[in-house]
Protein backbone atom coordinates (compact mmCIF):
# COMPACT_ATOMS: atom_id res chain seq x y z
CA UNK A 1 0.00 0.00 0.00
CA UNK A 2 1.49 3.15 -1.16
CA UNK A 3 0.28 6.86 -0.84
CA UNK A 4 0.02 9.78 -2.98
CA UNK A 5 -0.78 13.39 -3.49
CA UNK A 6 -4.17 14.48 -5.39
CA UNK A 7 -2.38 16.92 -6.77
CA UNK A 8 -0.23 14.49 -8.65
CA UNK A 9 3.46 15.56 -7.58
CA UNK A 10 3.76 12.88 -4.87
CA UNK A 11 3.76 8.91 -5.79
CA UNK A 12 5.15 5.96 -3.61
CA UNK A 13 5.05 7.27 0.07
CA UNK A 14 4.62 5.45 2.64
CA UNK A 15 2.10 4.92 5.47
CA UNK A 16 4.89 6.27 7.92
CA UNK A 17 5.65 8.66 5.14
CA UNK A 18 1.77 10.64 5.25
CA UNK A 19 1.35 9.95 8.93
CA UNK A 20 4.06 12.22 9.97
CA UNK A 21 3.08 15.19 7.08
CA UNK A 22 0.50 17.98 6.39
CA UNK A 23 -0.71 18.35 3.14
CA UNK A 24 1.51 16.84 0.04
CA UNK A 25 5.04 19.25 -0.65
CA UNK A 26 2.74 20.11 -4.33
CA UNK A 27 0.05 21.25 -1.75
CA UNK A 28 -2.19 18.58 -2.12
CA UNK A 29 -3.87 15.59 0.23
CA UNK A 30 -2.54 12.54 0.43
CA UNK A 31 -4.55 9.50 -0.52
CA UNK A 32 -3.94 5.63 -1.08
CA UNK A 33 -2.62 4.75 -4.58
CA UNK A 34 -5.19 1.83 -4.47
CA UNK A 35 -8.47 1.76 -2.71
CA UNK A 36 -8.63 -1.86 -1.91
CA UNK A 37 -12.19 -3.85 -2.19
CA UNK A 38 -14.21 -5.93 0.52
CA UNK A 39 -16.29 -8.91 -0.85
CA UNK A 40 -19.79 -9.39 0.44
CA UNK A 41 -18.56 -12.83 2.27
CA UNK A 42 -15.87 -10.61 3.83
CA UNK A 43 -18.69 -7.97 5.19
CA UNK A 44 -20.78 -10.80 6.11
CA UNK A 45 -17.84 -12.75 8.19
CA UNK A 46 -17.03 -9.35 9.77
CA UNK A 47 -21.11 -8.66 10.83
CA UNK A 48 -20.73 -10.09 14.35
CA UNK A 49 -17.16 -8.00 15.33
CA UNK A 50 -17.39 -5.09 17.37
CA UNK A 51 -16.04 -1.50 16.37
CA UNK A 52 -12.58 -2.01 17.90
CA UNK A 53 -11.59 -5.09 15.98
CA UNK A 54 -13.50 -3.32 12.79
CA UNK A 55 -11.21 -0.38 13.16
CA UNK A 56 -8.52 -2.84 13.27
CA UNK A 57 -9.36 -4.98 10.21
CA UNK A 58 -10.02 -1.84 8.19
CA UNK A 59 -6.42 -0.02 8.89
CA UNK A 60 -5.21 -3.39 8.50
CA UNK A 61 -5.94 -2.82 4.63
CA UNK A 62 -3.83 0.31 4.70
CA UNK A 63 -1.09 -0.62 7.10
CA UNK A 64 1.06 -2.72 5.54
CA UNK A 65 2.56 -4.98 8.01
CA UNK A 66 6.02 -4.78 8.00
CA UNK A 67 5.64 -1.28 8.95
CA UNK A 68 3.38 -1.98 11.92
CA UNK A 69 2.92 -5.85 12.91
CA UNK A 70 -1.01 -6.86 13.09
CA UNK A 71 -0.68 -7.67 16.86
CA UNK A 72 1.06 -4.22 17.29
CA UNK A 73 -1.57 -2.58 15.46
CA UNK A 74 -4.46 -4.67 18.05
CA UNK A 75 -2.90 -3.26 20.89
CA UNK A 76 -2.36 0.31 19.80
CA UNK A 77 -5.85 0.49 18.97
CA UNK A 78 -6.67 -1.14 22.38
CA UNK A 79 -4.89 0.72 24.56
CA UNK A 80 -6.32 3.85 21.94
CA UNK A 81 -9.94 3.13 22.78
CA UNK A 82 -9.69 1.89 26.19
CA UNK A 83 -10.35 5.71 27.83
CA UNK A 84 -13.98 5.38 26.21
CA UNK A 85 -17.01 6.09 28.56
CA UNK A 86 -18.61 3.35 26.71
CA UNK A 87 -17.73 -0.36 26.20
CA UNK A 88 -16.80 -0.29 22.81
CA UNK A 89 -16.20 3.67 22.11
CA UNK A 90 -19.38 3.72 20.06
CA UNK A 91 -23.01 3.07 20.51
CA UNK A 92 -25.96 3.14 18.32
CA UNK A 93 -29.47 4.13 19.72
CA UNK A 94 -32.44 3.75 18.27
CA UNK A 95 -35.14 5.85 18.63
CA UNK A 96 -38.88 6.38 17.69
CA UNK A 97 -39.72 6.87 13.44
CA UNK A 98 -36.68 4.89 12.34
CA UNK A 99 -34.28 7.29 14.15
CA UNK A 100 -31.17 5.53 14.34
CA UNK A 101 -28.30 8.02 15.64
CA UNK A 102 -24.53 6.52 15.99
CA UNK A 103 -22.89 7.89 18.64
CA UNK A 104 -19.06 8.61 18.49
CA UNK A 105 -19.18 11.25 21.18
CA UNK A 106 -17.56 9.18 23.99
CA UNK A 107 -13.80 9.95 24.69
CA UNK A 108 -12.73 12.31 26.79
CA UNK A 109 -13.61 15.24 24.26
CA UNK A 110 -17.18 14.88 24.12
CA UNK A 111 -16.80 14.37 19.95
CA UNK A 112 -15.66 12.35 17.53
CA UNK A 113 -12.78 13.03 16.83
CA UNK A 114 -11.33 11.11 19.83
CA UNK A 115 -11.72 7.92 17.70
CA UNK A 116 -9.20 9.03 15.44
CA UNK A 117 -7.51 11.08 16.63
CA UNK A 118 -6.15 9.02 19.91
CA UNK A 119 -5.51 5.98 17.55
CA UNK A 120 -3.40 8.83 14.80
CA UNK A 121 -1.70 10.00 18.02
CA UNK A 122 -0.81 6.07 19.05
CA UNK A 123 0.68 5.27 15.64
CA UNK A 124 2.80 8.36 16.25
CA UNK A 125 3.99 7.53 19.51
CA UNK A 126 4.80 3.85 17.83
CA UNK A 127 6.99 5.67 15.18
CA UNK A 128 9.24 8.44 17.59
CA UNK A 129 9.75 5.94 20.08
CA UNK A 130 11.02 3.11 17.31
CA UNK A 131 13.12 6.06 15.46
CA UNK A 132 13.85 7.94 18.69
CA UNK A 133 12.58 11.27 16.92
CA UNK A 134 10.12 14.23 17.86
CA UNK A 135 7.62 15.95 16.00
CA UNK A 136 5.68 19.13 16.34
CA UNK A 137 2.16 18.32 15.49
CA UNK A 138 0.19 21.93 14.43
CA UNK A 139 -3.40 22.55 14.16
CA UNK A 140 -5.87 24.79 13.38
CA UNK A 141 -9.38 23.91 14.54
CA UNK A 142 -13.17 25.07 13.99
CA UNK A 143 -13.91 23.52 17.88
CA UNK A 144 -13.51 20.59 18.58
CA UNK A 145 -9.89 18.78 16.68
CA UNK A 146 -8.14 21.30 18.79
CA UNK A 147 -8.89 20.14 22.40
CA UNK A 148 -8.94 16.44 20.85
CA UNK A 149 -5.83 16.86 19.46
CA UNK A 150 -4.13 18.02 22.80
CA UNK A 151 -5.97 15.17 24.81
CA UNK A 152 -4.48 12.60 22.40
CA UNK A 153 -1.22 13.64 22.83
CA UNK A 154 -0.55 15.58 25.96
CA UNK A 155 2.25 14.47 28.07
CA UNK A 156 3.40 12.33 25.32
CA UNK A 157 7.26 12.00 24.73
CA UNK A 158 8.46 13.29 21.44
CA UNK A 159 5.30 15.37 20.46
CA UNK A 160 4.50 18.43 20.87
CA UNK A 161 1.01 20.29 19.88
CA UNK A 162 0.32 24.01 18.71
CA UNK A 163 -2.95 24.50 18.11
CA UNK A 164 -4.92 27.56 16.99
CA UNK A 165 -8.58 28.34 17.25
CA UNK A 166 -11.10 31.15 16.82
CA UNK A 167 -11.38 33.27 19.16
CA UNK A 168 -14.86 33.96 20.16
CA UNK A 169 -16.47 31.98 17.30
CA UNK A 170 -16.04 28.81 19.53
CA UNK A 171 -18.16 27.41 22.70
CA UNK A 172 -16.60 28.36 26.31
CA UNK A 173 -16.49 24.24 26.73
CA UNK A 174 -14.70 23.78 23.63
CA UNK A 175 -11.94 26.97 24.39
CA UNK A 176 -11.47 25.60 27.92
CA UNK A 177 -10.73 21.98 27.20
CA UNK A 178 -7.78 23.66 25.32
CA UNK A 179 -6.55 26.17 27.10
CA UNK A 180 -6.53 24.46 30.27
CA UNK A 181 -3.81 21.89 29.78
CA UNK A 182 -0.82 22.69 31.51
CA UNK A 183 2.04 20.15 30.20
CA UNK A 184 4.52 21.32 28.62
CA UNK A 185 4.44 20.20 25.34
CA UNK A 186 1.10 21.98 24.70
CA UNK A 187 1.18 25.51 22.89
CA UNK A 188 -2.46 27.13 22.41
CA UNK A 189 -3.16 30.08 20.48
CA UNK A 190 -6.46 31.96 20.16
CA UNK A 191 -6.83 34.07 16.53
CA UNK A 192 -8.89 36.81 16.01
CA UNK A 193 -10.59 35.54 12.29
CA UNK A 194 -12.13 32.12 11.66
CA UNK A 195 -11.06 28.66 11.15
CA UNK A 196 -10.79 29.74 7.42
CA UNK A 197 -8.63 32.27 8.39
CA UNK A 198 -6.31 30.13 10.33
CA UNK A 199 -6.14 27.77 7.38
CA UNK A 200 -4.42 30.30 5.24
CA UNK A 201 -1.25 30.40 7.19
CA UNK A 202 -1.13 26.96 8.00
CA UNK A 203 -0.79 25.74 4.37
CA UNK A 204 2.11 28.15 4.04
CA UNK A 205 4.13 26.85 7.09
CA UNK A 206 3.23 23.19 5.94
CA UNK A 207 4.75 24.23 2.30
CA UNK A 208 8.12 25.39 3.96
CA UNK A 209 9.64 22.39 3.24
CA UNK A 210 13.16 23.00 5.25
CA UNK A 211 10.85 24.20 8.97
CA UNK A 212 8.64 20.75 8.08
CA UNK A 213 12.01 18.65 8.19
CA UNK A 214 14.06 20.86 10.72
CA UNK A 215 11.07 20.25 13.46
CA UNK A 216 9.07 17.25 12.10
CA UNK A 217 5.80 19.34 11.48
CA UNK A 218 3.08 17.62 10.76
CA UNK A 219 -0.74 17.78 11.32
CA UNK A 220 -3.17 16.20 13.30
CA UNK A 221 -6.54 17.60 11.25
CA UNK A 222 -8.05 15.47 9.07
CA UNK A 223 -5.41 16.67 6.44
CA UNK A 224 -3.84 13.91 8.04
CA UNK A 225 -4.64 10.81 5.83
CA UNK A 226 -4.92 8.68 9.47
CA UNK A 227 -7.81 10.72 10.72
CA UNK A 228 -9.66 9.72 7.64
CA UNK A 229 -8.51 5.74 7.49
CA UNK A 230 -9.91 5.35 11.34
CA UNK A 231 -13.14 6.98 10.38
CA UNK A 232 -13.82 4.56 7.53
CA UNK A 233 -14.66 2.04 10.34
CA UNK A 234 -17.90 4.17 11.56
CA UNK A 235 -19.47 3.58 8.56
CA UNK A 236 -18.37 -0.29 8.26
CA UNK A 237 -19.70 -0.02 12.04
CA UNK A 238 -23.28 1.64 11.14
CA UNK A 239 -23.39 -0.52 8.15
CA UNK A 240 -23.05 -3.85 9.80
CA UNK A 241 -25.26 -3.21 12.70
CA UNK A 242 -28.33 -1.66 10.74
CA UNK A 243 -28.51 -3.41 7.21
CA UNK A 244 -29.27 -6.70 8.12
CA UNK A 245 -26.29 -8.33 5.76
CA UNK A 246 -26.66 -11.73 8.00
CA UNK A 247 -30.10 -11.81 6.29
CA UNK A 248 -29.06 -11.73 2.70
CA UNK A 249 -26.94 -14.27 0.71
CA UNK A 250 -25.00 -14.10 -2.35
CA UNK A 251 -23.60 -10.42 -4.06
CA UNK A 252 -26.87 -8.55 -3.27
CA UNK A 253 -26.44 -6.42 -0.26
CA UNK A 254 -28.96 -4.22 0.93
CA UNK A 255 -27.92 -0.36 1.43
CA UNK A 256 -27.69 2.05 4.23
CA UNK A 257 -28.39 5.44 4.01
CA UNK A 258 -25.90 7.89 6.46
CA UNK A 259 -26.79 11.26 7.00
CA UNK A 260 -23.36 13.07 8.34
CA UNK A 261 -22.99 16.51 9.67
CA UNK A 262 -19.98 18.12 7.30
CA UNK A 263 -17.84 20.66 7.64
CA UNK A 264 -14.26 20.07 6.48
CA UNK A 265 -16.09 16.90 4.90
CA UNK A 266 -13.52 14.55 6.79
CA UNK A 267 -16.14 12.17 8.03
CA UNK A 268 -17.90 12.65 4.51
CA UNK A 269 -14.84 11.44 2.83
CA UNK A 270 -14.45 8.10 4.62
CA UNK A 271 -18.29 7.64 3.68
CA UNK A 272 -17.25 7.90 -0.11
CA UNK A 273 -14.05 5.99 0.11
CA UNK A 274 -16.29 3.21 2.12
CA UNK A 275 -18.33 3.68 -0.58
CA UNK A 276 -15.95 2.84 -3.70
CA UNK A 277 -14.85 -0.16 -1.35
CA UNK A 278 -18.04 -1.95 -2.17
CA UNK A 279 -20.63 -0.79 0.80
CA UNK A 280 -24.08 0.30 -0.02
CA UNK A 281 -24.24 3.72 1.40
CA UNK A 282 -26.33 6.16 0.51
CA UNK A 283 -24.74 8.94 2.05
CA UNK A 284 -26.54 12.56 2.61
CA UNK A 285 -23.99 15.39 3.24
CA UNK A 286 -25.16 18.12 5.41
CA UNK A 287 -24.78 21.75 6.74
CA UNK A 288 -25.54 24.77 8.44
CA UNK A 289 -25.98 28.42 6.76
CA UNK A 290 -22.47 28.17 6.01
CA UNK A 291 -23.51 25.48 2.56
CA UNK A 292 -20.72 25.16 0.25
CA UNK A 293 -20.76 21.48 0.52
CA UNK A 294 -24.50 21.75 -0.36
CA UNK A 295 -24.34 24.55 -3.33
CA UNK A 296 -21.57 22.32 -4.61
CA UNK A 297 -23.54 18.91 -4.70
CA UNK A 298 -26.75 20.77 -5.99
CA UNK A 299 -25.29 23.17 -8.84
CA UNK A 300 -21.43 22.91 -9.17
CA UNK A 301 -20.78 25.70 -7.16
CA UNK A 302 -17.82 25.13 -5.15
CA UNK A 303 -17.00 28.80 -3.82
CA UNK A 304 -16.97 30.78 -0.78
CA UNK A 305 -19.54 32.66 0.76
CA UNK A 306 -18.36 36.32 1.46
CA UNK A 307 -17.49 34.94 4.56
CA UNK A 308 -18.08 32.46 7.65
CA UNK A 309 -21.16 32.55 9.16
CA UNK A 310 -21.47 32.06 12.57
CA UNK A 311 -23.98 29.11 13.85
CA UNK A 312 -25.41 27.45 16.62
CA UNK A 313 -23.29 24.52 15.09
CA UNK A 314 -19.89 26.63 15.28
CA UNK A 315 -17.82 22.87 14.76
CA UNK A 316 -18.91 22.82 11.11
CA UNK A 317 -18.87 26.77 10.57
CA UNK A 318 -16.61 26.29 7.58
CA UNK A 319 -16.17 27.39 4.33
CA UNK A 320 -13.15 25.74 3.13
CA UNK A 321 -14.20 21.99 3.32
CA UNK A 322 -10.56 20.81 2.19
CA UNK A 323 -11.46 17.26 2.53
CA UNK A 324 -13.83 18.05 -0.65
CA UNK A 325 -10.37 17.75 -2.66
CA UNK A 326 -10.20 14.08 -1.84
CA UNK A 327 -13.57 13.47 -3.01
CA UNK A 328 -12.74 15.10 -6.44
CA UNK A 329 -9.72 13.02 -6.90
CA UNK A 330 -11.37 9.57 -5.89
CA UNK A 331 -14.39 10.50 -8.71
CA UNK A 332 -12.04 12.17 -11.29
CA UNK A 333 -10.36 8.83 -11.80
CA UNK A 334 -7.62 10.13 -9.60
CA UNK A 335 -6.53 12.73 -12.20
CA UNK A 336 -4.06 14.70 -10.56
CA UNK A 337 -3.55 16.93 -13.21
CA UNK A 338 -7.18 18.30 -12.94
CA UNK A 339 -7.44 18.52 -9.41
CA UNK A 340 -3.94 20.51 -9.23
CA UNK A 341 -5.59 22.76 -11.49
CA UNK A 342 -9.12 22.74 -9.88
CA UNK A 343 -7.96 23.38 -6.15
CA UNK A 344 -5.19 26.31 -7.43
CA UNK A 345 -7.84 28.07 -8.90
CA UNK A 346 -10.38 27.78 -5.47
CA UNK A 347 -7.01 28.80 -3.63
CA UNK A 348 -6.77 31.96 -5.99
CA UNK A 349 -10.01 32.98 -6.60
CA UNK A 350 -12.31 31.14 -3.67
CA UNK A 351 -14.40 30.20 -6.54
CA UNK A 352 -14.81 27.38 -8.93
CA UNK A 353 -17.41 25.67 -10.94
CA UNK A 354 -17.16 21.78 -10.89
CA UNK A 355 -16.50 20.68 -14.34
CA UNK A 356 -19.85 18.80 -15.51
CA UNK A 357 -18.47 15.25 -15.63
CA UNK A 358 -17.47 15.20 -12.22
CA UNK A 359 -19.81 17.23 -10.94
CA UNK A 360 -22.43 14.10 -11.98
CA UNK A 361 -20.62 11.82 -10.28
CA UNK A 362 -20.22 13.63 -7.92
CA UNK A 363 -24.30 13.82 -7.62
CA UNK A 364 -24.32 10.74 -8.09
CA UNK A 365 -22.76 9.50 -4.31
CA UNK A 366 -23.70 12.71 -2.10
CA UNK A 367 -27.00 13.76 -1.32
CA UNK A 368 -26.49 17.35 0.57
CA UNK A 369 -28.94 19.66 2.83
CA UNK A 370 -29.08 22.84 4.51
CA UNK A 371 -30.45 23.53 7.92
CA UNK A 372 -30.79 27.26 9.46
CA UNK A 373 -30.46 27.36 13.23
CA UNK A 374 -34.18 27.48 13.60
CA UNK A 375 -34.24 24.09 12.12
CA UNK A 376 -31.28 23.28 14.49
CA UNK A 377 -33.24 23.79 17.49
CA UNK A 378 -36.69 22.61 15.73
CA UNK A 379 -34.67 19.16 15.77
CA UNK A 380 -33.21 19.61 19.06
CA UNK A 381 -36.85 19.88 20.41
CA UNK A 382 -38.42 17.41 18.21
CA UNK A 383 -35.57 14.60 19.41
CA UNK A 384 -36.21 15.46 22.92
CA UNK A 385 -40.09 15.63 22.71
CA UNK A 386 -40.25 12.14 21.05
CA UNK A 387 -37.95 10.26 22.80
CA UNK A 388 -36.51 12.86 25.61
CA UNK A 389 -33.03 12.21 23.72
CA UNK A 390 -31.05 15.12 23.58
CA UNK A 391 -28.41 16.11 20.97
CA UNK A 392 -26.04 18.79 19.81
CA UNK A 393 -26.48 21.37 17.43
CA UNK A 394 -24.47 19.18 14.98
CA UNK A 395 -25.94 16.18 15.31
CA UNK A 396 -29.59 17.87 14.76
CA UNK A 397 -28.44 19.12 11.89
CA UNK A 398 -28.76 15.37 10.70
CA UNK A 399 -31.49 14.64 12.42
CA UNK A 400 -33.26 17.89 10.50
CA UNK A 401 -32.90 15.82 7.97
CA UNK A 402 -34.86 12.82 8.57
CA UNK A 403 -37.84 14.70 10.24
CA UNK A 404 -38.11 16.16 6.70
CA UNK A 405 -37.29 13.61 4.89
CA UNK A 406 -39.10 10.22 5.70
CA UNK A 407 -37.25 7.20 5.40
CA UNK A 408 -39.39 4.38 3.56
CA UNK A 409 -40.67 0.94 5.35
CA UNK A 410 -38.01 -0.95 3.12
CA UNK A 411 -35.01 1.42 3.87
CA UNK A 412 -32.38 1.88 6.76
CA UNK A 413 -31.08 4.99 8.09
CA UNK A 414 -28.21 6.11 10.63
CA UNK A 415 -27.07 10.01 11.33
CA UNK A 416 -24.36 10.43 12.72
CA UNK A 417 -23.86 12.17 16.58
CA UNK A 418 -20.65 13.80 16.54
CA UNK A 419 -20.47 15.26 19.49
CA UNK A 420 -22.14 15.58 23.23
CA UNK A 421 -25.05 18.19 23.51
CA UNK A 422 -22.55 19.14 27.35
CA UNK A 423 -20.59 21.07 25.07
CA UNK A 424 -23.16 23.50 23.41
CA UNK A 425 -25.13 24.57 26.95
CA UNK A 426 -25.89 27.73 25.57
CA UNK A 427 -27.49 25.99 22.14
CA UNK A 428 -29.27 23.48 24.57
CA UNK A 429 -31.23 26.40 26.87
CA UNK A 430 -31.94 28.85 23.94
CA UNK A 431 -33.36 25.81 22.86
CA UNK A 432 -35.64 25.68 25.73
CA UNK A 433 -34.02 22.53 27.24
CA UNK A 434 -31.82 21.27 30.21
CA UNK A 435 -28.98 18.85 30.46
CA UNK A 436 -26.71 17.65 33.58
CA UNK A 437 -23.70 18.36 32.85
CA UNK A 438 -20.69 15.65 33.00
CA UNK A 439 -18.12 16.70 36.04
CA UNK A 440 -15.20 16.79 33.40
CA UNK A 441 -17.07 19.79 31.71
CA UNK A 442 -18.07 21.52 34.66
CA UNK A 443 -14.47 21.43 36.55
CA UNK A 444 -13.02 23.52 33.33
CA UNK A 445 -14.50 26.42 35.25
CA UNK A 446 -11.90 25.77 38.27
CA UNK A 447 -8.74 25.38 35.80
CA UNK A 448 -6.28 27.65 35.41
CA UNK A 449 -5.95 28.71 31.51
CA UNK A 450 -3.02 29.63 29.25
CA UNK A 451 -3.10 30.69 25.67
CA UNK A 452 -1.28 33.48 23.54
CA UNK A 453 -3.43 35.62 21.32
CA UNK A 454 -3.10 36.27 17.35
CA UNK A 455 -3.99 39.94 16.77
CA UNK A 456 -6.24 40.56 13.87
CA UNK A 457 -3.18 42.51 12.10
CA UNK A 458 -0.52 40.15 13.39
CA UNK A 459 0.98 37.90 11.14
CA UNK A 460 -0.15 34.72 12.06
CA UNK A 461 2.72 32.64 9.76
CA UNK A 462 5.36 34.61 11.26
CA UNK A 463 4.04 34.37 14.77
CA UNK A 464 4.00 30.62 14.82
CA UNK A 465 7.07 29.93 12.99
CA UNK A 466 8.95 31.85 15.93
CA UNK A 467 7.27 29.58 18.09
CA UNK A 468 7.90 26.78 16.30
CA UNK A 469 11.72 27.36 16.37
CA UNK A 470 11.60 28.51 20.03
CA UNK A 471 10.06 24.85 20.83
CA UNK A 472 12.89 23.12 18.65
CA UNK A 473 15.23 25.13 19.98
CA UNK A 474 14.13 23.89 23.67
CA UNK A 475 13.73 20.90 23.24
CA UNK A 476 17.37 20.74 21.45
CA UNK A 477 18.56 22.01 25.20
CA UNK A 478 16.50 19.32 26.57
CA UNK A 479 14.71 22.09 28.37
CA UNK A 480 10.96 22.59 29.65
CA UNK A 481 9.77 25.28 27.02
CA UNK A 482 7.72 27.40 29.45
CA UNK A 483 10.73 27.08 32.01
CA UNK A 484 13.07 28.74 28.63
CA UNK A 485 10.43 30.74 27.31
CA UNK A 486 10.69 32.51 30.25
Amino acid sequence: MRYCSTRGGVHGWTFRDVLFSGYAPDGGMFMPEMIPSLAPATLRSWSSLSYQQLVCEVCSLFIPEQLIPKHDLEALISSSLSRFSVPDAVRMVRLKGSLSILELFHGETLAFKDLAMMCTARFLEYFLHKENTRAIILVGTSGDTGSSAISSVCGLNGLDVVVVFPSGRITTVQERQMTTHMEDNVHVFAADGSSDDIDVPLRKLFADLDLVKRYGLMSLNSVNWSRILVQLAHFLYAYLQLSDIKKTEGDCLPDLEVVVPTGGAGNITAGCIMKQMGIPLRLVAMVNSNDIVHRTVQSGDFSMAGSVQQTMAPAIDIQDPYNMERIFWLLSGKDGALIKDMMEQFQRTHRLSVPETLHRKLCSVLSSGSVTDEGIMEAMVRCWEENQYLVCPHTAVAVWYHYHCPVLPEQKRCCIATASPAKFQGVVEKAGLTLDLPEAVRVLETKEARCKDLGRRENWEAALREHIEAIGAARQCGEPFYASAN
